[in-house]
C-alpha cells in the first residue's frame, strides 16, 4: 500500500513526546489511522500529497540561544530536509509531495518579545534560502495572506476574535490531560528562558508569573492559527515542529538533529561536528570553544574542533 509506505517513511523522522512505548519503534494502526485516508485521497486523484507545517516564525530574541535575527545554516539544513523529503516521496509516488510552511511569527510577536520588523526580515531571509536551494516543492503562507489590509496588531486581534478558544478551556485541558500539560510546560520553559535574559532586572517570581500567563496565550493563538490554517487547507496533512503523542492527528517531525526534543533552528544555533549539523544553545556552543563561520555578512554556524567533536562523541556513547 503506497499510502502506508509513504507514511512510514515520514515516521522515521517523527518527533514524539515520549519514546518509551512500542509505538515509538513500530507505529501501530492507531498511529497511522489519522493520516492514511488523507494520503490515499491525494493518491486517488493523482495529486501531490500536500503537507502544512506551522513553522519558521522568527529567531528567538535571546542572544544566548541564537546567532541573531536572520536565518542561518540551521534554517538552510531544515529547509533542505523538507525539500528532500518531498523528493524521496516522488520516488515511490511520481506526483510526489508539497509542503506549505505556514509561518506563524506574526501571530506571537507581542507575546515572545520579537518585533514585527524582525519577523519581516526573517521571512525575507527564508524566501532567499528557498530560492538558493531550488525548493520547488515548498511554498509559504502567513497571516498577511488572510488579513492583507490590516495593521499587524489588527491581524492578531482579528485572529483571536474569530478563531480562538477561551483561556479557561485551555487551562482546564492543561490541568486534566497529560499531553496538554506537557505542551504547556514546553512553551512555558521556552518563554521563561528568554524572559530571564531579556529582563534581568525583573524578580524571578515575577517572570514566572508573566510567563505562565503568556504560555496560555501562546497556546490560545497557536490553536487559533491551527484552526485558520485548517480552514484554508482542509485536506492537507498536518506536520508539527513540536513533539506529539503517538496517535495525534499532527505528525511531529525532526528536520535537523537537536540536543533536546523541543529544539528548532529559531531557538538554537547550528554547529557542525565534523559529520553533521546539530542544534544547540549558542552559549553552550561557545562554552566548548567552537569557531564561528560567517556567510554573506551574517553569522552562519559554528564548527567544532576535531578534539572537541571526539570528546562529545565519547560522552554520547556513554549515555
Amino acid at each position: 500500500m503506497i499510502a502506508e509506505q509513504i507514511l512510514r517513511y515520514i515516521f522515521q523522522y517523527r518527533r514524539l513526546l515520549s519514546d518509551t512505548e512500542a509505538c515509538a519503534k513500530e507505529p501501530c494502526s492507531m498511529c497511522l489511522a489519522p493520516h492514511i485516508p488523507k494520503i490515499q485521497s491525494f493518491i486517488e486523484h493523482n495529486e501531490p500529497i500536500h503537507f502544512i507545517l506551522p513553522a519558521f516564525p522568527a529567531k528567538s530574541p535571546n542572544p544566548q540561544k541564537v546567532l541573531g535575527p536572520m536565518p542561518d545554516m540551521g534554517e538552510r539544513v531544515a529547509l533542505q530536509f523538507l525539500q528532500n523529503l518531498c523528493n524521496q516521496i516522488s520516488k515511490v509516488y511520481p506526483p510526489g509531495a508539497k509542503i506549505t510552511i505556514c509561518s506563524d511569527g506574526r501571530v506571537f510577536t507581542d507575546l515572545v518579545a520579537i518585533t514585527d520588523e524582525n519577523v519581516s526580515l526573517y521571512r525575507q531571509g527564508i524566501e532567499r534560502l528557498l530560492n538558493e536551494i531550488n525548493a520547488d516543492r515548498i511554498d509559504t503562507f502567513c497571516l498577511e495572506n488572510v488579513f492583507s489590509r490590516m495593521s499587524f496588531d489588527e491581524m492578531r486581534k482579528t485572529l483571536i476574535k474569530q478563531y480562538s478558544q477561551p483561556i479557561e478551556s485551555i487551562q482546564e485541558r492543561v490541568n486534566s490531560e497529560d499531553k496538554h500539560r506537557q505542551f504547556f510546560n514546553g512553551i512555558y520553559h521556552l518563554l521563561f528562558d528568554d524572559y530571564l535574559v531579556l529582563y534581568p532586572d525583573k524578580p524571578r517570581n515575577q517572570v514566572e508569573v508573566e510567563c505562565n500567563v503568556r504560555a496560555y496565550e501562546v497556546i490560545q493563538r497557536s490553536n487559533a492559527w491551527t484552526k485558520l490554517v485548517g480552514q484554508h487547507f482542509p485536506q492537507s496533512l498536518r506536520l508539527s515542529i513540536h513533539p506529539q503523542h503517538y496517535h495525534s492527528d499532527k505528525i511531529g517531525i525532526h528536520m535537523i538533529k537537536t540536543s533536546d526534543q523541543w529544539g528548532t533552528p529559531w531557538h538554537n544555533a547550528p554547529v557542525f561536528n565534523g559529520k553533521e549539523f546539530l542544534l544547540m544553545k549558542r552559549r553552550h556552543i561557545e562554552d566548548i570553544g567552537a569557531s564561528l563561520v560567517w556567510h554573506d555578512g551574517y553569522p552562519s554556524h559554528y564548527i567544532l574542533s576535531k578534539q572537541v567533536s571526539q570528546a562529545l562523541v565519547t560522552i554520547d556513547s556513554k549515555k
